[in-house]
């Protein structure tokens, strides 16, 4: 499951890529795999790690990804460079909802908070209490 969502990840940030005009080259995909798969919490060691798998890759080249996925909202470095694309819910932040289809939605924070409310209300959760917060970190939400 892990791995479908990384995947789904991936996917939705070479889309975002793609929209921004940016080349996919190798070295690109070879650090989202990085950044993916490892648990990193800097340049420095995104690039340690990068540089193991292709000799040639520069340390430029990790620092402008980044940035770049910095841009694009993939990635904050307040979440130590972990990707935070489509797992979090808050108003700044997208939900990608995925279908058995192969097909999916992206949903706003501020829709997806919507969704939580009006399914907690008509489960009968909020009994008239109003919602403070949402912890998504640690939901599973696949079925």
């Amino acid at each position: 499951m892990a791995k479908m969502v990384t995947n789904m990840q991936k996917d939705i940030i070479v889309q975002r890529l793609k929209e921004k005009g940016c080349r996919i080259t190798k070295q690109r995909l070879m650090l989202l795999d990085v950044i993916l798969e490892e648990d990193c919490s800097s340049c420095k060691e995104i690039f340690y790690k990068a540089s193991k798998i292709d000799k040639s890759i520069g340390s430029a080249t990790v620092y402008r990804m980044i940035n770049t996925l910095e841009d694009i909202g993939a990635i904050s470095r307040k979440n130590m460079y972990r990707i935070a694309c489509g797992t979090t819910s808050c108003e700044e932040m997208a939900c990608t909802v995925s279908y058995d289809d192969g097909t999916f939605t992206e949903l706003s924070g501020a829709d997806w908070n919507k969704v939580i409310r009006e399914g907690l209300e008509k489960c009968g959760y909020l009994k008239g209490r109003k919602v403070s917060g949402v912890d998504a970190r640690s939901c599973n939400c696949a079925s």
